[in-house]
């Protein structure tokens, strides 16, 4: 079933009313879609709305109200990547992959390896917001997570507050996520940062800084993982880890 986001002041009584031009443009031009035709919809509340199409003019989709509840495609604590942006069709992967597993939000940093430039980065960031919101409306999620402007590791740590901070060091680290949880267990409504760097990984310099600030290291096991896999390995197994943790 399509899924499209909108706005609660579309929602009139038992119908919707979807005149905004992207939304209009997928559904009657793009889908082709015709009266009778289901659609899911969800709001800036996390409403989620089941509704089945009464009419379509030149400007405006009508949707009858079948179901509304709550929506519940979200992670229950917040999830923030920092991450060293790779070259195009991998970073867009990333992007993609790390929106289906329900980071709130994306930090670009440029690391002493980053395989793009600042400029380069911030270029791309209205690109990636983009797929945020493309991959958003395809896993069904109540709310479409952010890309940040390109940022520095110290503007980041110093200017926001997080209850957990992990580094993923392949080559210095030897404590897992399981270790890290069992140490110190991520909880309902707390924020979490993962840091991974890009394919070359993090300098000396990095390193240091890392430990300087007393950061989480942590290891994904023996296997060498290219940059964008260790990403959806990282995330995926902390999700897991915290599923465990809090049944």
């Amino acid at each position: 079933m399509p899924h499209f986001f909108i706005t609660s002041s579309q929602v009139k009584d038992k119908s919707i009313e979807i005149s905004d031009k992207d939304n209009y443009q997928h559904i009657a031009r793009s889908l082709r879609a015709k009266p009778g035709e289901k659609l899911l919809l969800i709001d800036e509340n996390c409403i989620q709305y089941e509704t089945v199409i009464e009419n379509i003019t030149n400007s405006c989709v009508y949707a009858h109200i079948n179901n509304s509840y709550p929506s519940k495609r979200f992670l229950d604590f917040d999830l923030y990547l920092a991450q060293s942006p790779l070259r195009s069709d991998a970073q867009s992967f990333i992007v993609e992959k790390s929106t289906e597993l329900g980071v709130s939000g994306l930090y670009p940093v440029h690391t002493d390896f980053c395989a793009l430039t600042n400029s380069v980065i911030e270029k791309k960031v209205p690109k990636w917001q983009k797929i945020m919101y493309e991959s958003s409306k395809q896993c069904e999620r109540a709310q479409v997570p952010k890309c940040f402007d390109l940022i520095t590791f110290d503007k980041l740590l110093s200017e926001k507050e997080f209850d957990k901070v992990i580094v993923f060091c392949e080559r210095i680290a030897t404590k897992t996520i399981r270790d890290s949880f069992e140490e110190k267990p991520v909880k309902k409504g707390d924020k979490v940062l993962v840091i991974i760097g890009p394919e070359g990984g993090f300098s000396q310099k990095e390193f240091d800084y890392f430990e300087n600030k007393n950061l989480e290291m942590l290891t994904l096991g023996n296997l060498i993982l290219r940059a964008e896999t260790a990403v959806t390995v990282a995330l995926g197994n902390l999700i897991y880890e915290y599923s465990n943790n809090n049944r």
